[in-house]
């Protein structure tokens, strides 16, 4: 299934994007799209019944503002370096273990929601990802295989980044990664069931009509069932938290001098191939 938000920022209700293409309102069946949703089986089998049916309620796409998949999301777990191409653009050694950081949940934004180029900023970057979504409670996992049962589905991240920030300014990475609208997600939420193996995703992004990046997640150093079972052995993850899974080659860091930063006017699009499409104008904050 297609899960998704729709209508004005903070007043989103619960849709379903049907195998027709038809946006469909889902607000009589669930509250939301969230956490509570994704640990309840039963209300899962009422939206697959709704779905089925083909008589839910008609929304008329045109003009309406589609924001993020996911309400209340708990935590943003980011993995960085996780691609053998983004390491090697970068001149990073492939790290041994996952590196972990956070953004915070007050960066997500809708897929087609301005971006705001920090104050002072002179290296704000893209960064298309692949978005994991939890649906279990996941604690000190075994296995990647019980890593990959715990996602209840997949969406489309746009980890923006400010890299003097995160790299230049001393302490950690968090600084550069939780600028306000750093983290647009969706449009969909696609469940797990949908996305049979997520080591085989394409990703691109173009900035100003020109291709960027262009990858696969089949170059991830640790793959989806990994990231959750190493992450669930340091904090427990909860129904409605996210996993921003790291970027593949092609980002304005890893480019030659002068290297092509984005600036408000730039216009951003990417993709994870099955997972839909956004776009964003940047703007000065």
């Amino acid at each position: 299934m297609k899960l998704l938000r729709v209508g004005t920022a903070g007043a989103e209700r619960p849709a379903l994007l049907d195998e027709d293409g038809t946006l469909r309102d889902l607000s009589g069946v669930v509250a939301d799209i969230d956490g509570g949703l994704l640990a309840d089986e039963a209300a899962l089998g009422r939206v697959r019944a709704a779905a089925a049916a083909g008589d839910l309620p008609v929304i008329d796409a045109e003009g309406t503002r589609v924001g993020p998949p996911l309400a209340g999301i708990g935590k943003i777990v980011c993995i960085g370096l996780n691609y053998h191409d983004h390491a090697a653009e970068t001149g990073a050694a492939i790290p041994a273990e996952p590196i972990i950081f956070f953004k915070a949940p007050d960066t997500v934004v809708g897929p087609n929601d301005t971006v705001l180029v920090p104050r002072e900023s002179v290296k704000t970057d893209w960064e298309v990802e692949l978005a994991v979504v939890i649906g279990r409670t996941a604690r000190y996992l075994e296995s990647a295989e019980d890593g990959l049962a715990h996602v209840a589905g997949y969406a489309v991240a746009h980890d923006v980044s400010e890299r003097e920030f995160q790299i230049e300014r001393g302490g950690t990475w968090d600084k550069g990664k939780n600028c306000e609208t750093f983290n647009p997600l969706g449009p969909w939420l696609v469940t797990a069931d949908d996305v049979p193996d997520p080591q085989t995703l394409g990703l691109k992004l173009w900035v100003n009509g020109e291709l960027q990046q262009n990858g696969t997640t089949a170059e991830q150093i640790f793959p989806v069932g990994e990231v959750v079972r190493y992450v669930s052995r340091f904090m427990t993850l909860y129904p409605g938290d996210v996993i921003n899974t790291g970027t593949p080659a092609g980002v304005a860091m890893g480019r030659p001098e002068p290297k092509p930063y984005l600036r408000s006017g730039d216009v951003v699009e990417l993709e994870v191939e099955g997972l839909g499409r956004q776009r964003q104008e940047l703007k000065d904050a």
